[in-house]
C-alpha cells in the first residue's frame, strides 16, 4: 500500500506540471530536425515516384519561406492561444474557486497541444539551418522529406489548434469542472481508503499515547500533502517505539511544532543517538508543499465542492444552481465514504504490533467540513436547504455504522434549527418539513413513498 500510495504522490506531481510533456516535444523536435535532414539525403533518391510526387517540390528558397512561415506563425499562435486560455481560466477561477485552476494544470489534451506546438517550432527551426541556397555560397541543399515533414506537422498543430479550442470550451463549464472534481476525489477514496469488510466494520485497538510520550515537531513549514508509510514504520521499528501522527493530510504544518507524539515500547526511555534518528526519519516521511493535493488527502476534493458551493451562495455571484449541483457530487462522494474504513490508520510491524498510527477523518468531521459553510451561507435559500437535506438523505440511505447515522442525526437537528431561523412562507416550510421527515424516516429504516420528494433538488 505504501508503495502504491508514493507512485500516486509522483504521478500526481508529474501530471500537475505543465512543463514536462512541452519541453520533451521540444526535445523531440530538436532531434528529429537534427536527424532528418541528414537520412534525408540517403534516402530521398531510393523513394518511389508514387511517394515522390508528394514531397516538397520547390527550390531552397521557398523552402527557407515555407519553414520560416511555420516557425512565426507556431510560436505566435503558441503565445496568443494559451494567454486567452490563462485569462480565460482566471476569470473562470474568480467566479467558482481559484483551487479549480489545479484541474487544467493536470489537463492532458493542454500538454499535448502545447507539445505539439512547440515541437513543430523547433523542428522547423533546427531543419531551416540545413536548407543552403545558391546566396549562401555553397552546395544548394534542400531536403525534401524534412520540408514535408514540417508541413504535416503544420497541419496537424492547426487540427490540435481547433480541437484544443473545443476541448477548452467544455472544460470551462462548470459541470465539467465539478465533475473532474468528483472523479479525482473518487479515484482518491478508492485507492486510499480500502472498503469496509463488514457493515459493522472492525475492531481497532488504537494505542493511546502513555505519560512518557515525546513531542514530534514538523521538518518543514506548509501544507502536508504526503507520507511515506514505509519509510515512518521502518523508523518506528529501528527505534523500537510508537508514532502517532494526529495532524490530518492536507493540515498546514509549521517547522517545529508538534504533529504528534512517539513512545518506547518498552519501559527505557529512548537514546539522543536514536532520537535525532527518528525525527530524521521522520521529517523525511512527511512531505510538505505549497498547496493541498487530491494525492492522498480524501479532504481535498470535498473542499473544493464546497468552495464552489459556498462561492456560488455569495452576493456577488448568487448562483445557488451550481451551489446545488456542487452538492450533488459532494453528496455522491459522502455516500461511496460510507462504506469505506476512515478513522485512525494502523501500520504494524511484521510481528502484528502497532507501530504507527496516522490520523484520518471520521464520518462525522466529513460531514461537517461538507455541511457548515453552505448550511450558514445558503440559510436564506429554500432550494439550497431542500439540497442539504436531500444530501442527509442519502447519506443515511447509504450509511450503515451507529456513529454515521448519530453523526447524520445531528447535521439533521442543526439544519432544522436553521430552517426554524429563517424567513420562509408556509409553503416553503412545509416542503422543507417533508424532506427533513424523509432523512429522519431513512435515519430509522423506512423508506416510504414519501421519499420522491427529495427528487427535483438533486
Amino acid at each position: 500500500m505504501g508503495l502504491a500510495w508514493n507512485q500516486r504522490v509522483v504521478r500526481d506531481a508529474v501530471r500537475t506540471q505543465l512543463w514536462p510533456l512541452p519541453a520533451g516535444g521540444v526535445a523531440l523536435g530538436v532531434a528529429l530536425g537534427v536527424v532528418l535532414p541528414i537520412l534525408d539525403v540517403r534516402i530521398v533518391d531510393d523513394l518511389p515516384d508514387a511517394l515522390a510526387g508528394y514531397l516538397f517540390g520547390g527550390g531552397a528558397s521557398a523552402a527557407r519561406t515555407l519553414l520560416q512561415t511555420i516557425a512565426g506563425s507556431l510560436i505566435t499562435v503558441t503565445s496568443l492561444t494559451f494567454s486567452l486560455t490563462v485569462v480565460t481560466l482566471q476569470l473562470a477561477s474568480s467566479q467558482f474557486s481559484p483551487r479549480l485552476l489545479r484541474t487544467f494544470t493536470r489537463d492532458r489534451l493542454a500538454h499535448i497541444t502545447l507539445a505539439l506546438f512547440l515541437a513543430t517550432f523547433a523542428y522547423a527551426l533546427t531543419v531551416l539551418r540545413t536548407v543552403r541556397t545558391t546566396a549562401d555560397g555553397q552546395e544548394v541543399v534542400v531536403p525534401q522529406v524534412s520540408v514535408t515533414v514540417a508541413f504535416v506537422l503544420t497541419i496537424a498543430s492547426v487540427v490540435g489548434l481547433v480541437l484544443f479550442l473545443a476541448h477548452l470550451a467544455r472544460e470551462i463549464r462548470v459541470e465539467t469542472m465539478l465533475y473532474h472534481v468528483y472523479t479525482e476525489a473518487l479515484e482518491t477514496i478508492q485507492q486510499v481508503l480500502p472498503k469496509r469488510d463488514s457493515p459493522a466494520g472492525k475492531d481497532m485497538v488504537v494505542p493511546k499515547s502513555p505519560a512518557n510520550a515525546v513531542v514530534l515537531t514538523a521538518g518543514s513549514s506548509g501544507f502536508w500533502v504526503s507520507v511515506n508509510e514505509q519509510t515512518l514504520l521502518a523508523a518506528a521499528v529501528d527505534a523500537d517505539v510508537v508514532v502517532c501522527l494526529d495532524r490530518l493530510l492536507g493540515s498546514s504544518l509549521v517547522i517545529g511544532t508538534p504533529i504528534g507524539v512517539c513512545w518506547p515500547c518498552d519501559a527505557d526511555a529512548l537514546d539522543t543517538g536514536s532520537w535525532s534518528q527518528l525525527t530524521t526519519q521522520v521529517a523525511a516521511a512527511v512531505t510538505t508543499g505549497f498547496e493541498r493535493t487530491a494525492a492522498q488527502d480524501v479532504e481535498f476534493g470535498l473542499r473544493q465542492l464546497t468552495d464552489v458551493a459556498i462561492k456560488a451562495l455569495s452576493p456577488g455571484i448568487n448562483d445557488p444552481t451550481t451551489a446545488v449541483h456542487a452538492l450533488s457530487h459532494t453528496s455522491a462522494l459522502l455516500c461511496e465514504l460510507a462504506g469505506r474504513d476512515l478513522g485512525p490508520q494502523l501500520l504494524r510491524d511484521d510481528r502484528g504490533t502497532v507501530r504507527v498510527v496516522l490520523r484520518r477523518p471520521d464520518f462525522a468531521e466529513l460531514l461537517e467540513l461538507v455541511m457548515t459553510q453552505p448550511r450558514r451561507y445558503g440559510a436564506a435559500d429554500p432550494v439550497v436547504l431542500a439540497r442539504l437535506l436531500s444530501l442527509l438523505a442519502e447519506v443515511a440511505w447509504s450509511a450503515e455504522r451507529p456513529e454515521q447515522h448519530q453523526a447524520t442525526a445531528s447535521q439533521l437537528g442543526r439544519l432544522r434549527d436553521t430552517i426554524a431561523a429563517a424567513d420562509f412562507d408556509a409553503s416553503e416550510r412545509t416542503r422543507l418539513a417533508s424532506l427533513a421527515t424523509c432523512v429522519q424516516q431513512a435515519l430509522t429504516g423506512h423508506r416510504t413513498p414519501g421519499t420522491r420528494s427529495l427528487q427535483g433538488y438533486s
